[in-house]
C-alpha cells in the first residue's frame, strides 16, 4: 500500500477492491493508514474513502473498538462517522481519546462530535471546555453542550455566563433555541441580570421566543424588584400576547410605587389589543408623573373609543390645574385619535393653544396640519407663525422608545433648548462626528449600541468638559453605574424627571 501511488489507475482500483473483499478489522485500518498518510492518493482516489464510510456503517459495533485501538494512530475519520451515526456507544471511547489527546484539532472535533452524538454522560468532560484556554474549543463546547440539551447541560451554560459578552449572547441564543424549561428559566433570569448586554440579549431572544415565554414573565410580576418588573413588562409589551393585558392591569391596580414601573405598564399596553376595560386607563392621566401620564395618553390613542371620549371631556371640562395638565400631556404625548375628538370643544382650544403656541415647530406644525385638514381653520390660524430656533441651545437625546423622545422633545423645548433627537445610537454617533451639543442624554438599555457604548464612542472625540454626558435609566444597578461612570463619567438618574438641566 505504501507505493500505491506508484502504479496506474486501473491497478489502484483493483488493489482497493481486493482490501475491500478482506475482513473488516484487516480492511478498515488500512483504509485509514491510506487515507493518513496518502492524502494525494486518497484525493484522487475517492473510491478508498467511500469503501471506508461503508464498512464503518455496515458495522457500526466495531467503530468503537477502532477507536480503542492504539496502533490506529490518526482516527479522524472514525470520530466523523461516529458523529454522523450518533453513536451513543463510542461516547466512553471518545472521552478516553479526548482526555488523552494532546492535539487540539483533534480535541476540537471530538467535542464536536459529542454534542453530535447528544449524549448527557458527556457532560461533565464538555463542561470542563467551557474554560479552556483555547476560545475555539470554548465556542465548540458550548454548542456541543446546546446540542445535549438537557437541563444539567444547560444549568451548565448558565454558570459559564457573566465573563464574556459574545460567549454570553450564544448562550442566550441556545436557550432561546432549546426552549426548555430549564432554558425558559434562564432566560427570564437573565432580565435580573446586573450586565445591561445581558439583559438586552434575554429580551431580544424572549420577544423571539413569543408566546411560550409569556407564563414565565407573567409570574415575575408580582415581585419586589422594580427594575426585574419594567424589563418584563418591556417583554411583554413587545410579544404583544392579548393574555398579558390582565395581568398588566392588575398590577396598575395595586398602584405601584415606582413611578417607572407605572411608566412601563401604560408603554407595554399601549402595544396590546384592549378590546375592552379600555376605559380603565383614563385614570393614568391624572398620575402625578408627566412621564407616566404620557405613556397612559398612547395606551389610550391606541384603544380609542367613544366611552373613553367621553371621560376625558369629563376630565377637561373644569378647566382647572389637573385639566391643564392632560392637556399638555395630550399634545406633547401627540396621541391624534385623542386630539381630534376634543379639538371641536371650545374649552379644549382654549386650553391647548396654552401649550401649542409654545411648543417644538415639528410639533407645532403636526397639530396645524391635522387641525386644517379636519375643517378647524380659525383654531389653526392662532397656531401660525414660526419662532427662531438658531439661538437655542442644542440637546442631544437618544432613546429606542419615541415615547420617550417625545417626552424629550417637548420637556427640552419647555426648557428653552432644541431637542436633536436619535432613535438609533449609530446616527446619533454620526451627527456627533460634526456637531457638538450642550449636552447628550442617553439611555442605557439599547439593542446593539448600549448608553456604555455610545458613552465610550462620544468620549473617543470629546472629554467630559467638551461634552457632558447624562445616563437616564429607569434602574440603578451598581454594575451598570461603575460601566457609566468609566465610560463616560455620566451621571445616573433613577428618574428620568430628576433630570435637572
Amino acid at each position: 500500500m505504501s507505493h500505491l501511488g506508484d502504479v496506474d489507475k486501473k491497478t489502484q482500483n483493483r488493489l482497493i477492491y481486493e482490501i475491500s473483499r478482506g475482513d473488516v478489522r484487516f480492511t478498515v485500518p488500512i483504509l485509514l493508514h491510506l487515507m493518513a498518510e496518502q492524502v494525494e492518493v486518497a484525493d484522487e482516489l475517492p473510491v478508498i474513502k467511500e469503501t471506508l464510510l461503508s464498512n464503518l456503517l455496515a458495522y457500526p459495533e466495531l467503530l468503537v473498538e477502532f477507536l480503542s485501538d492504539q496502533s490506529i494512530k490518526d482516527k479522524t475519520h472514525l470520530i466523523n462517522v461516529a458523529g454522523e451515526l450518533h453513536l451513543e456507544e463510542a461516547v466512553p471511547a471518545l472521552l478516553y481519546l479526548v482526555a488523552n489527546s494532546q492535539d487540539e484539532s483533534e480535541i476540537n472535533m471530538i467535542v464536536e462530535t459529542l454534542g453530535m452524538i447528544g449524549d448527557p454522560l458527556a457532560i461533565n468532560t464538555l463542561t470542563d471546555f467551557l474554560y479552556a484556554a483555547n476560545r475555539d474549543l470554548i465556542v465548540t463546547a458550548i454548542q456541543a453542550l446546546g446540542q445535549v440539551g438537557t437541563q444539567s447541560a444547560m444549568h451548565r451554560l448558565a454558570e459559564r455566563m457573566g465573563t464574556d459578552n459574545e460567549l454570553d449572547q450564544m448562550i442566550l441564543s441556545i436557550f432561546a433555541d432549546v426552549q426548555d424549561p430549564a432554558s425558559l428559566e434562564k432566560l427570564n433570569d437573565t432580565l435580573a441580570s446586573h450586565y445591561a448586554y445581558l439583559r438586552a440579549c434575554a429580551k431580544q431572544e424572549l420577544v423571539r421566543i413569543g408566546a411560550k415565554s409569556v407564563p414565565a414573565l407573567i409570574d415575575n410580576l408580582p415581585q419586589d424588584d422594580p427594575d426585574f418588573i419594567i424589563h418584563t413588562l418591556n417583554v411583554l409589551g413587545d410579544i404583544g400576547d392579548e393574555s398579558t393585558i390582565m395581568p398588566i392591569r392588575k398590577l396598575l391596580g395595586k398602584e405601584p410605587k415606582s413611578a417607572n414601573v407605572r411608566f412601563a405598564a401604560y408603554e407595554a399596553l399601549a402595544l396590546l389589543p384592549l378590546r375592552k376595560g379600555a376605559y380603565t386607563l383614563t385614570a393614568g392621566l391624572t398620575d402625578p408623573e408627566d412621564h407616566v401620564c404620557v405613556a397612559a395618553a398612547r395606551a389610550i390613542d391606541k384603544n380609542y373609543s367613544d366611552i373613553l371620549t367621553t371621560g376625558i371631556k369629563n376630565l377637561l371640562r373644569s378647566m382647572d390645574d389637573e385639566a391643564r395638565n392632560i392637556t399638555k400631556i395630550i399634545v406633547n404625548a401627540q396621541v391624534d385619535k385623542i386630539f381630534l375628538s376634543l379639538v371641536g370643544e371650545d374649552f379644549f382650544q382654549e386650553l391647548s393653544l396654552i401649550y401649542l403656541s409654545h411648543t417644538h415647530k415639528d410639533t407645532k406644525d403636526h397639530y396645524i396640519k391635522i387641525i386644517e385638514e379636519n375643517g378647524f381653520n380659525d383654531f389653526a390660524n392662532k397656531l401660525k407663525g414660526d419662532e427662531a430656533e438658531n439661538d437655542k441651545v442644542k440637546v442631544v437625546a437618544d432613546d429606542d422608545s419615541r415615547m420617550i423622545l417625545n417626552i424629550y422633545k417637548a420637556t427640552l423645548r419647555e426648557l428653552g433648548c432644541e431637542p436633536i433627537l436619535f432613535e438609533f445610537p449609530a446616527t446619533a454617533i454620526e451627527w456627533l462626528q460634526k456637531e457638538k451639543p450642550a449636552m447628550v442624554l442617553t439611555d442605557l438599555n439599547m439593542p446593539e449600541i448600549t448608553g456604555v457604548m455610545l458613552s465610550a464612542e462620544i468620549r473617543e472625540k470629546y472629554t467630559p468638559k467638551e461634552l457632558p454626558i447624562i445616563m437616564v435609566t429607569t434602574q440603578n444597578e451598581a454594575n451598570d453605574n461603575d460601566a457609566a461612570f468609566t465610560a463616560g463619567e455620566a451621571r445616573l438618574y433613577k428618574n428620568l424627571l430628576m433630570l435637572n438641566l
